[in-house]
């Protein structure tokens, strides 16, 4: 009988590891950060009309929507993105650009197959220009209640049955959704 020297752990490792990540191919389904952008740059199309009747109103497109998956706050996807806005107000017309940043929770719909971003809020805005804080300091509010609206209607991400057969597994018998530093993983399994 062959006694086993130190060597032959370690060279016997690669084999192992393959065969797990095959395992996990078969109980898990993960989506990268950059499909989840590419998602959200295919699919977002926020575009709305919010305001103060009489005062201000304002209309703002949504666009440069990137994600971080897990990375500022565990369970969390952070979203960047821009906001380009025209307002009407007493004063005039006027134009604005705000960079935002917003946390939402992932929540998998396996009904439909789709990921939903819900309870969406906006931690930060910076206001281009400057002049322009103070209103939209003002619709901030209403702003980030249209996002939460649009996101927990609308689906960030959607599986398909077209694109691999990992997708088409994972929209048959996803059982969540995990949210981990860089992706969200789809497990098979309870």
């Amino acid at each position: 009988m062959r006694k086993y020297e130190k060597g032959d752990v370690w060279a016997a490792s690669p084999v192992f590891s393959v065969m797990l990540s095959g395992c996990n191919q078969l109980t898990q389904y993960t989506i990268s950060e950059q499909e989840v952008n590419q998602a959200l740059q295919k699919r977002n199309n926020f575009e709305k009309d919010i305001g103060v009747s009489g005062l201000v109103n304002a209309h703002i497109v949504l666009s440069d929507l990137n994600s971080q998956i897990g990375r500022e706050e565990p369970g969390k996807i952070t979203l960047s993105g821009k906001a380009n806005i025209n307002v009407s107000s007493l004063f005039g017309p006027q134009q604005a650009e705000m960079q935002l940043k917003m946390k939402a929770q992932p929540v998998f719909n396996a009904q439909e197959g789709a990921i939903y971003l819900h309870d969406i809020e906006i931690v930060d805005a910076q206001v281009q220009p400057e002049k322009m804080a103070s209103i939209m300091k003002t619709l901030t509010p209403y702003l980030n209640e249209s996002l939460k609206r649009y996101f927990n209607e609308k689906p960030a991400y959607v599986l398909s049955e077209d694109r691999s057969k990992g997708e088409a597994l994972a929209k048959k018998f996803a059982k969540g959704i995990e949210v981990k530093p860089g992706e969200l993983v789809i497990p098979f399994t309870d």
